[in-house]
């Protein structure tokens, strides 16, 4: 898997506000790493969900 340009391709759609999409695409790449039992892959996904989440609670939450 080329993650730069999956990192591309969702960073995309987080720019263009479509965050249901972003994380979708996270989850299939970090499953795709998960079946090729690539851990990095797994944790460098999982890491950029949390990011997503973290961007979207800036924009539509408040506070915690």
């Amino acid at each position: 898997m080329d993650r730069a340009a999956e990192t591309a391709r969702i960073n995309d759609f987080v720019e263009r506000g479509n965050y249901h999409a972003a994380i979708n695409i996270s989850i299939s790449a970090m499953n795709e790493c998960r079946r090729q039992s690539d851990q990095e892959g797994v944790n460098y996904f999982i890491e950029l969900i949390r990011s997503i989440v973290e961007r979207m609670q800036a924009v539509y939450g408040t506070p915690l």
